[in-house]
């Protein structure tokens, strides 16, 4: 299932483990200067997951092939935790369907002495923690073991070549700031930029600042 939005220059922007719901009402908000593709991870809120589809690197390659079906080119890429390990496999992939890429608080590697913490959904408003729980194993399923990162991926970075921002939130505790910044210096040129006033998902908890950063990179 994938929500269209607005008009213009296209925008791939990914959910992570909170799910579609984290991303929806950001995507609202980039669809007044983008086409804003939202699609849900398959197997996420009920949606049908087909066999083929086991892990992250999976999912980059059928995002890619829903952009080759929509015939997108130089699209930029938003992704959010998972959606932001999502989103850098994507740039690693040959073509010409990514343009740029944003990674939002992204997860993804092995950061010596960063560990990667748990959402506990106890900490969400209701709503969201129900769609958490009702989520959290087709996320594990995904992400595989050693659960929510690729202990290759943070070397394989070096072969991203296209432009990246690499947005995090200074209260983040699921991934801090540092492991941000590992992120950032793993891909050429990427740029580091935190967000006051923001933890996991600086989306949804500063949502006009991470939108002026998206259209600032993406306006490039």
């Amino acid at each position: 299932m994938t929500d269209d939005l607005g008009s213009g220059r296209p925008l791939l922007l990914l959910h992570g483990g909170a799910g579609p719901l984290s991303v929806r009402a950001f995507g609202g908000l980039l669809a007044e200067d983008f086409r804003v593709l939202v699609p849900t991870i398959p197997g996420f809120d009920g949606t049908p997951r087909p066999d083929h589809l086991r892990t992250v690197d999976d999912l980059a390659v059928h995002w890619l092939d829903l952009l080759a079906e929509l015939d997108l080119r130089d699209v930029t890429v938003v992704g959010s935790s998972v959606g932001g390990w999502t989103a850098a496999r994507m740039a690693l992939e040959p073509g010409d369907r990514v343009g740029r890429v944003v990674l939002l608080d992204a997860v993804g590697i092995d950061v010596p002495g960063q560990p990667i913490a748990m959402i506990d959904p106890a900490s969400l408003p209701p709503e969201r923690a129900a769609v958490f729980a009702a989520n959290a194993a087709v996320l594990a399923s995904y992400a595989g073991e050693p659960y929510m990162h690729d202990p290759t991926l943070r070397a394989r970075l070096a072969g991203v070549r296209v432009p990246t921002l690499v947005v995090w939130g200074e209260s983040d505790a699921v991934v801090t700031p540092d492991y941000g910044r590992a992120y950032a210096a793993a891909i050429p040129g990427a740029e580091f930029v935190l967000v006051e006033g923001a933890g996991h998902l600086p989306q949804m908890e500063q949502p006009e600042r991470t939108r002026a950063l998206v259209r600032e990179f993406a306006a490039r």
